[in-house]
């Protein structure tokens, strides 16, 4: 069975992506719909399921909260967290005991957890089916910090038309992490005790 750490070194800090730019230039109509399908987002809640580079799978349940705030709970016997409370993300594995731990901000999920998203220096959308929206965000700046792929569908009764359907973190030695999502749930009650924690105990 693939490790929660795999999920938990894909996101760890990678590139402050949605850093503002004072020379980015105006972005495409797409990639605006991306980032007003973003802002309109305030909470979510959804089914995941984590794949690595080797097909292995792990699954649980997501919940998020922008500005910042995300919960990846895994399930099938993996005893292991990964969570925002706003300002950092911790990684809680609690079979070993360990707790590791970076900003939020410099970890790829600054896309989807920022107050206002912007990707215009970052990012680029990708060649697609019409139904379908990808975006790359890579900072060429820091191309040791690696890519992540954003998957969108279109849906009207989605935030901003487009519902987020999974991403692909690819980090600079080109292994990839891909999550999935189903059963999106958004602008939905999210408790703040979503995002706390217990301290594993240390084996």
């Amino acid at each position: 069975m693939i490790s929660t750490r795999t999920l938990a070194r894909a996101l760890a800090p990678v590139a402050v992506f949605a850093a503002a730019s004072p020379a980015a230039a105006a972005p495409s109509p797409a990639l605006a719909q991306v980032q007003q399908s973003l802002a309109a987002t305030q909470s979510m809640t959804a089914a995941f399921r984590q794949t690595d580079g080797k097909g292995q799978t792990l699954a649980g349940t997501l919940a998020l909260k922008r500005p910042g705030k995300i919960r990846f709970a895994y399930g099938g016997g993996a005893d292991a967290l990964l969570v925002s409370d706003g300002a950092t993300l911790h990684y809680l594995d609690y079979d070993v005991g360990q707790h590791s731990k970076w900003p939020i901000g410099k970890s790829p999920l600054a896309i989807l957890l920022a107050t206002n998203p912007d990707l215009a220096r970052i990012a680029t959308i990708l060649p697609s089916d019409s139904r379908v929206v990808l975006v790359r965000a890579r900072d060429a700046r820091r191309p040791e910090f690696g890519t992540l792929v954003l998957a969108f569908s279109k849906s009207a009764g989605a935030p901003g038309g487009l519902l987020l359907e999974g991403w692909s973190a690819i980090d600079a030695q080109n292994k990839r992490t891909t999550v999935k999502l189903d059963n999106q749930r958004y602008n939905v009650a999210v408790p703040e005790s979503a995002f706390s924690f217990t301290e594993p105990k240390k084996r």
